[in-house]
């Protein structure tokens, strides 16, 4: 056989992967981390900023309002002096099962012991005995059910999470099986039963009450929903957040944990405002060769569904490491740039293959935000977290294919689209077409241009958020805040709130508009220059209008 029977064409030139990586604007993707211990300075919070930290998340399952306020002031502080904007998401702690360990000893288990987990809070924690929160697990488990216990977040290590074998339910104690030696450190520890219905209210009384008071002070932009099972839990949360008036604009986002969740999945996706896949409990309930076929599956219809999709636990090893594993950084590009092959998968069943006809490059997909965890909660190297797993975004953006996937996104709109959406699939295809460096779209609501970003295009969309005047018939305010941080989680959406006495445009020189304030925020950031094309989408009276400029020098 000829050598040159073995030349195949590269999507990648192996070559340009010796090059250096090249200084970009910021990763389209959107980083969301979670603020604590490791990560609540105001130095190290604004360094998290400089790196790309575009959403920071609250976990009330670890210490209490107080101490996330505190954090919360300094994020603000360093706002301020980075001029970096970022969003708030509180995420609740839902039905989740915990050990406590109140001496915080450390306490190790060995593989072929027994151990009996109670719900006698005033026990104490040892190799013996583990006291739980839940008075209801010796009535939801039977012999033989499989449980979970490990440090939050989840490691994965073996050595610092255990497996547990269900022996024996004696009256609300259950007797487990250890399976693997370990040893957990700490004062809380996350348990989980696979497959097991915990019979506990999605959103808890103390859900309830962190929300009504911090989350109302504070205005927060998300809520993540954990353990979110049912269409019903994102309904009864939007009414719960729209009784406290100042939080009734907050986005849901569905944090999907459980098979439960799993199964309903396509209801819940139509109710909430985004998908958080949380990988470190499903990679329990599910096995782990099927995990894969659900972040596919999930984000796919996300995508679809012009929803953001978040992805977790992807830099574990970062926690206590300057460097991602290579399975990592591998994980990273692929939750950016995935190809969703089996359409009509069953994740419990067995595969139903690829049609015939179809091409894998039709199903293109990817999320819109990488989730971070233990990682910059507790992990020693925060900043560089955030750093590292942006620059592997960028890269995998760069080989995005976007042709496919604006084609897939307009053939599963279908016809006839509407008004909004046609002006939104119209820019893109304009910016393509013309190379544009920039989409700018100015926007109220934010609507447009998330609709704009649902076709990801491969240039950055400035979002320039336009304030509106409103009133409750008690007092008078602006809306847009809320608005522009929101765009913040959404892939390739960049905000820019506008100042409402500027107009949109204007033929005065001495007039400083609207779109001037855009063009020069661009060329300030390095994405505009001399002879670039612009594509412009905005609202000319009732008619929306999508047109190209070009700048001079």
């Amino acid at each position: 056989m000829h050598s040159n029977h073995l030349l195949l064409e590269e999507p990648i030139r192996m070559a340009s992967i010796l090059e250096p990586s090249k200084a970009s604007f910021s990763a389209m993707t959107k980083i969301v981390g979670t603020l604590g211990p490791s990560s609540r300075s105001v130095e190290v919070i604004s360094a998290c900023l400089k790196a790309g930290l575009s959403v920071a998340r609250f976990d009330f399952s670890w210490r209490d309002a107080e101490f996330h306020q505190e954090t919360l002031e300094n994020l603000k502080t360093a706002i301020k002096s980075t001029k970096k904007l970022c969003s708030v998401m509180l995420d609740t702690v839902g039905p989740e099962l915990q050990v406590v360990n109140k001496t915080e000893k450390a306490i190790t288990l060995k593989a072929d012991d027994k151990v009996i987990l109670t719900p006698d809070k005033g026990q104490e924690a040892s190799s013996e005995i583990l006291p739980i929160n839940f008075a209801g697990l010796a009535k939801a488990v039977k012999k033989g059910d499989t449980i979970f216990i490990g440090q939050y977040l989840f490691t994965g290590s073996e050595i610092t999470s255990v497996w547990l074998e269900v022996d024996e339910v004696k009256d609300d104690d259950v007797v487990c099986f250890i399976k693997n030696s370990a040893t957990l450190a700490g004062s809380l520890f996350t348990l989980h039963a696979s497959q097991i219905r915990i019979d506990l209210p999605t959103l808890s009384a103390k859900d309830k009450e962190v929300i009504a008071s911090w989350g109302v002070k504070n205005k927060i932009d998300f809520l993540s929903l954990s353990y979110t099972r049912h269409a019903e839990d994102v309904r009864e949360a939007r009414d719960y957040l729209s009784k406290l008036g100042d939080l009734s604009s907050t986005q849901i986002f569905a944090k999907i944990e459980n098979v439960e969740g799993l199964t309903h999945f396509d209801e819940i996706l139509q109710e909430a405002d985004g998908i958080i896949l949380s990988r470190g409990n499903l990679g329990i309930d599910l096995p782990p060769e099927k995990v894969f076929f659900f972040q596919k599956s999930a984000v796919y219809k996300c995508n679809m569904a012009g929803k953001p999709a978040v992805v977790t636990r992807v830099v574990d090893s970062m926690t206590d490491n300057l460097r991602p594993t290579r399975a990592e950084a591998t994980d990273v590009a692929n939750a950016v740039l995935d190809v969703y092959a089996f359409m009509h998968y069953n994740i419990i069943e067995p595969t139903i293959p690829l049609k015939e006809g179809d091409n894998l490059n039709d199903y293109v997909s990817g999320c819109d935000a990488i989730l971070l965890g233990a990682e910059t909660l507790r992990g020693l190297y925060p900043v560089e977290t955030i750093s590292t797993v942006g620059k592997i975004c960028a890269e995998a953006e760069k080989v995005f294919h976007q042709d496919q996937y604006f084609k897939r996104t307009v053939k599963f709109v279908g016809e006839p689209m509407t008004h909004l959406e046609s002006i939104a699939s119209s820019a893109v295809r304009a910016a393509l077409k013309v190379k544009a460096s920039v989409i700018i779209c100015f926007t109220s609501s934010g609507r447009a241009a998330r609709l704009i970003a649902k076709y990801r295009p491969t240039m950055p969309v400035l979002s320039v958020v336009i304030p509106r005047l409103r009133t409750n018939q008690l007092k008078w305010s602006f809306s847009g805040a809320f608005e522009a941080r929101q765009s913040l989680i959404v892939r390739g959406l960049f905000p820019l709130l506008a100042d409402p006495r500027h107009p949109a445009e204007s033929t005065n020189a001495t007039n400083e508009s609207v779109l001037k304030v855009a063009l020069d925020h661009g060329k300030a950031s390095g994405l505009i220059k001399s002879h670039d094309r612009v594509v412009v989408c905005q609202k000319v009276g009732d008619a929306s209008v999508v047109k190209i400029i070009e700048l001079e020098d």
